[in-house]
């Protein structure tokens, strides 16, 4: 005995288009209705951002100090 396939054929379920579309309005086969997140999603902590902020500062500290010692050093060759 042979089995039938788990969805129907696209060209003879009623409420699609032709190319198995869905008309405006309308909600496609065993498609809930439900939408929306089930829980609340942790609010992300304020310590990452202090972090953040320390070490770019530090990297910027690094970068400009580099900088000037170049300078620093053109200035002495001449």
């Amino acid at each position: 005995m042979t089995q039938r396939p788990p969805h129907p054929e696209p060209e003879r379920t009623t409420g699609l288009e032709p190319g198995g579309g869905v008309p405006p309005g309308e909600t496609p086969p065993a498609e809930g209705g439900v939408s929306g997140l089930s829980h609340r999603e942790p609010t992300p902590s304020r310590v990452a951002g202090g972090v953040t902020i320390a070490v770019i500062s530090v990297l910027t500290l690094l970068v400009l100090g580099m900088i000037v010692m170049q300078i620093a050093g053109i200035i002495e060759v001449f």
